[in-house]
């Protein structure tokens, strides 16, 4: 007699998911064509909305709100770049079984499927803002720090991981605790400001860290050292010299380029290792995804 688990085991669930590669890439597909639908430009939009979102922090930044840091819009959208990785695969993701319970009830397929399909839609629109950022760069003229580009890769992974982690574990959550959705989005906002996006790390708040001695655990925001990473690449100079004051600005860490690999390599790992048990968590919880949905 041949006795089947009801729950697969992590490597089963890991061969599932490469089996059903060719769905997931539909799905993302399909993600994204629903969003446009009837629209004129259609994913157009996606390229037009952060052009228009880097020309107005350009025009901010550049005349109103002058901060001493030059090409600051080069430093923000780098780590806006990221964020809206982060943030919108884990937000699209967190109620995504709720929103799809009829099609979970009727179809049997991998169900973490749903979840890495907004994730993966989220990419697509990464990479087409990436594209934007980089029209950005030879528009002004101003050169990536190219030894650092070649960390992004790393940098990217452990992104991705991560946002794939915590993107499974909130939709299964949130199947047994609706509130858990509206929960996420105040958490989001909160972790926006604890990442050096809108703000200088390095200017803005390594020095009071340092004093009281708290520098280590603002990194355990694994984010924290993506951003960075992305914004040493692209806005290239650790150290500038203010518009207005004509001192030296430390604007980043001065990491050499083995660091950054070091670190964006072990957070590669350490993402992965989380992805590996957001899966085991999420076949703990979807036994009873139909009776709860």
């Amino acid at each position: 007699m041949r006795v089947v688990s009801a729950r697969p085991s992590l490597r089963a669930r890991l061969r599932n998911l490469a089996e059903r590669r060719e769905l997931l890439t539909g799905m993302i597909t399909s993600d994204i064509r629903i969003k446009y639908k009837g629209s004129a430009l259609g994913i157009f939009w996606s390229m037009l909305s952060p052009a228009l979102t880097l020309a107005t922090y350009y025009l901010v930044f550049s005349v109103f709100l002058k901060n001493g840091i030059p090409n600051f819009v080069v430093y923000l959208f780098a780590g806006l770049v990221v964020w809206n990785l982060f943030q919108g695969g884990v937000s699209s993701s967190t109620g995504v079984i709720v929103d799809r319970a009829g099609l979970v009830k009727k179809v049997s397929f991998p169900r973490e499927i749903l979840a890495l399909s907004n994730i993966g839609a989220a990419v697509i629109y990464f990479l087409i803002q990436l594209g934007v950022l980089a029209v950005f760069l030879l528009i002004i003229g101003h050169a990536p720090a190219w030894g650092f580009v070649a960390v992004l890769p790393l940098a990217f992974l452990a992104l991705y991981f991560l946002t794939a982690a915590v993107g499974i574990v909130m939709s299964a959550v949130t199947v047994y605790l609706r509130d858990v959705r509206h929960l996420m989005d105040v958490v989001l906002q909160l972790w926006f400001w604890l990442s050096p996006v809108v703000y200088s790390y390095e200017n803005s708040i390594a020095a009071p860290l340092r004093r009281h001695g708290l520098t280590a655990l603002y990194f355990l925001n694994p984010v924290t050292p993506i951003i960075i990473t992305f914004q040493r690449a692209f806005y290239a100079a650790p150290v500038v010299r203010s518009t207005t004051t004509g001192l030296a600005l430390h604007v980043l860490p001065s990491w050499s380029l083995g660091e950054f690999v070091v670190i964006n390599a072990g957070l590669a790992v350490g993402s992965f290792i989380l992805f590996l048990l957001a899966l085991v968590v999420f076949g703990r919880l979807e036994g009873n995804f139909e009776s709860e949905l």
